[in-house]
């Protein structure tokens, strides 16, 4: 019998973007999630799976409430990021956010939204490091026309990097040695993206051809927010 398990494999699974809010109390908050499916059409549900560490899951436990915005493919990576490597403890994510309020009050994002839906708890798995949500669709709305941002797209056109935290995240066996050409570029040590200093981050300032060390020291990551000095040498 073939025993093999190569996890790479699961990296063909398709799967899409979205920011998934809850609110208990006067508390609210919002993560990224990619394992979002649709498991029955009458009537409609859909099961989500979030880390028990992460502030949302504590938040639908105690409320039984949550929204889904299904993100556009021209979401930034700022935004992204915002959602997908802060932590709701240490930074209030819906502070710069527009977001409306649904069922209970429940938050629900709006920027770089195609639509949303809201959902009710009807049931939940534990399934380890994570729990999935099961939930029944209480509202569905369409916010704008657009192309929704797929998980290969992040990762494959934006450069984006998985959270330690996600369903999907597969550790590195092994640390990958230096590729040819990676001289000069600087990984990012909270969410993985790397500084490249022929492309620099004109968005934010830095003109492509500045090396990493003339970058400002106030610069932060486009993608997390880390500060230049959580940025390692490739």
């Amino acid at each position: 019998m073939d025993t093999e398990l190569d996890m790479s494999v699961l990296n063909l699974l398709s799967y899409g973007m979205y920011v998934v809010a809850a609110k208990s109390g006067d508390q609210l908050n919002g993560q990224i999630v990619n394992t979002i499916f649709q498991i029955t059409a009458s009537p409609p549900r859909i099961a989500v799976s979030i880390n028990k560490e992460n502030l949302t899951h504590e938040l639908i436990t105690q409320s039984g409430i949550f929204s889904v915005s299904i993100l556009e493919e021209a979401t930034p990576l700022g935004f992204i990021g915002r959602f997908g490597f802060r932590s709701g403890r240490e930074l209030d994510k819906l502070s710069a956010v527009k977001h409306l309020r649904g069922i209970e009050r429940c938050p629900i994002v709006v920027d770089n939204a195609l639509a949303y839906l809201e959902v009710k708890v009807i049931d939940h798995v534990d399934v380890g490091t994570h729990t999935i949500f099961i939930g029944e669709v209480k509202r569905a709305k369409n916010l704008q026309e657009g192309t929704p941002l797929t998980y290969a797209y992040y990762h494959q056109v934006k450069g984006g990097k998985t959270s330690k935290r996600a369903a999907t995240y597969i550790p590195p066996i092994t640390e990958p040695p230096p590729a040819t050409g990676e001289e000069g570029k600087y990984r990012c040590e909270v969410c993985g993206w790397i500084y490249d200093p022929e492309k620099g981050d004109p968005e934010h300032g830095i003109a492509p051809g500045t090396a990493f060390e003339d970058i400002p020291d106030e610069w932060i990551c486009p993608v997390c927010g880390a500060s230049k000095s959580q940025f390692t040498p490739i």
